[in-house]
């Protein structure tokens, strides 16, 4: 339990360590979005965790980084294949995006630091507190950009040909200053995330002074 609350907070990937920030700062524009990647992530750590702590033995140490790419590599191709076949307008999205989980230096990072070198409930658990703690961050700067930029919480738009179904809600019925263009934005998407870096850097000190 306490290496996934490491993961979540004290070691959060996007928050605290601030790894694999292109893609967070790319499609946080909306809360589904944010809440697919984070899957995507979250699936492909835990896989690569799993397989490589498996491996890791049969695995020589010259070739030990090639051989984790190609793990995540696989991983990330079955995982794209999968979205551009069931969420077609999803995949246009988050398509340019989705490759770059295989030079994620916050997956290939915890493949060299714990799955090559701990035993495998270890290495899951680090990868599923990780995965948590990468997909709190996403979807906390994507709910704060869609709700301030369009003043709407879409869980459901894109991946509506799979369910069937839309859900799209509106948060602040009447009201005349949201939205903020801004947020919409690249520059939106910056000063959301350095405020998320430094409400966790503060709350961070406060739990190491204590």
């Amino acid at each position: 339990m306490k290496k996934i609350i490491n993961g979540i907070i004290y070691e959060n990937p996007i928050l605290v360590s601030t790894l694999g920030l292109c893609g967070a700062l790319a499609v946080t524009n909306k809360v589904e979005n944010g809440i697919v990647m984070s899957i995507c992530v979250l699936i492909v750590l835990l896989l690569s965790n799993t397989i490589i702590s498996i491996i890791k033995k049969l695995v020589p140490e010259n070739v030990k980084i090639p051989v984790f790419i190609i793990i995540i590599a696989t991983l990330v191709t079955i995982i794209e294949i999968l979205l551009k076949k069931y969420a077609p307008s999803l995949y246009q999205i988050l398509g340019i995006y989705i490759p770059l989980i295989v030079v994620n230096c916050i997956i290939l990072g915890r493949a060299i630091s714990v799955a090559s070198k701990e035993k495998i409930t270890t290495s899951i658990l680090d990868g599923l507190g990780v995965g948590l703690g990468y997909s709190l961050a996403l979807i906390l700067l994507s709910t704060i950009r869609e709700v301030l930029g369009n003043n709407t919480i879409t869980l459901m738009d894109n991946l509506s040909a799979i369910t069937g179904y839309k859900a799209i809600y509106k948060v602040f019925p009447n009201n005349e200053i949201i939205p903020l263009n801004i947020f919409n934005k690249q520059a939106g998407a910056f000063l959301t995330l350095g405020i998320l870096i430094a409400l966790a850097k503060y709350i961070g000190g406060k739990h190491e002074s204590n």
